[in-house]
Parts: C-alpha cells; structure tokens; sequence
C-alpha cells in the first residue's frame, strides 16, 4: 500500500496527481478499469479523494466515466489523437511565435531538455517532454492561449504515451527539440513556429497515420 506523504495540499490532490501520473507513464492503460475501492487500498485513503480525483480526471478528458462500464483509463485512437494534435498544431506554434517575438525566458525549456537526456526511463522522459512543450508556449504573454493548451496537454500526453509504447521514437523527437530550441533561442519566431509545427504533424502521422489521412481528405473538401 502506498502511504500518503505529509504535507500535502489535500488528499484529493494528491490521489489525482498520482493516478494522472500513472496513466502519462502507461502504468495505467487505456481502457484499465478504476476501482475506487482498490485506488483508496492503494493510496491509504478513504473512497471520497478517489472519487472527487477521478471526477478531475474525467472532466480534463484522460478518463471515461460510464453508467454501466465504472471509470476506466480513456481510449487512444485516430479520431481522439486527430482532435488533440489539430489543436496543438492551431494554437502551439503561434504561442512559441508569440513567446519568441516577446524576448520571453525559455530556460525552463532548455532545463527539460536536459532532464529528458538525463532520463532513466519512458516515465521521467514522458514529463520531461510535456514540460518541454509547455515551456514555449506559456510565456507567449496572453494567459487565455496558455490555458487553453494546458486543456489538452495531459490528452496529448496520454497520446504520446500510448504511441511511445508501440514505437519508441523519442530519439527522433529530443532531436527535433533540440533544432526548435536553437531558432527560439537565435530569434528565429518564423522558424521555430515552422520547425514545432512540422514536429507535431510528423508525430501524429507516424504514430496514427489514419488520423493525418483523414485530415488530409478534410483538407481537400475545405
């Protein structure tokens, strides 16, 4: 059983950090079904924290709550993954353009980078790429377009997840970082705009290539 750490902000909080944790890092899988009598043995904690934590979670979109099913880890699939990344690739190079142009800080970026090369494992590796992502678009100086990408940064994340377990490919992608942070960094807002949108779009097409193709049709109807 894991004991609680003390202090903490509250048990809820801390019952969904933890079950968000494990389903960023694929401790928990799609479609895992969520006891709340089990989840409350695990954390030592009475069933109401599990119960609220999991409401959260169900409300940011990483888990499904159904009448006759319970609560269980959300699916990954083309539809979900296509919904996600067309508001990543919308929204995210615009907020690094914007973060660039502004002269921001973005040495929390190029910390998580370093965290991520010094990763042990797919789990810490995961994080270090989310913080990543949300180091370049939230100094983009309108708090309104950083919360609106905080909204589907952990159902990117569990995409990530999913498609990492398949095809581990985060070789490609710290490269990749590594040339975005360059042209933020050189001042470049045009280019690295370009180089964060191509990274998204050659993530989700590798990882679901349905999903790039039915985008493509869509783009053709347009």
């Amino acid at each position: 059983m894991t004991s609680v750490p003390t202090p903490i902000p509250s048990r809820t909080q801390y019952v969904l950090e933890e079950i968000k944790r494990r389903i960023l890092t694929g401790r928990l899988t799609p479609g895992q079904a969520l006891v709340e009598t089990d989840l409350a043995a695990q954390f030592g904690v009475s069933k109401t924290p599990v119960r609220e934590a999991l409401k959260t979670l169900a409300g940011t979109g990483l888990v499904v709550m159904s009448q006759y099913k319970g609560v269980t880890v959300r699916m990954v699939d083309a539809d979900m993954a296509r919904e996600v990344y067309d508001v990543r690739l919308l929204l995210e190079p615009e907020a690094l353009k914007r973060a660039v142009r502004r002269g921001a800080s973005l040495d929390a970026a190029r910390d998580a980078l370093t965290q991520a090369e010094r990763a042990t494992d797919t789990a810490e590796r995961s994080l270090a790429n989310r913080e990543f992502h949300r180091a370049l678009y939230l100094p983009c100086g309108n708090p309104l377009l950083g919360r609106m990408l905080d909204e589907v940064r952990d159902q990117a994340a569990l995409v990530s997840a999913v498609a990492w377990a398949a095809d581990p490919s985060w070789e490609r992608e710290a490269g990749e970082h590594q040339e975005i942070l360059r042209l933020a960094l050189a001042g470049d807002a045009d280019g690295a705009g370009r180089a964060l949108h191509a990274h998204i779009a050659s993530f989700v097409e590798r990882a679901f290539p349905e999903a790039g193709s039915a985008a493509q049709e869509e783009d053709g109807q347009a």
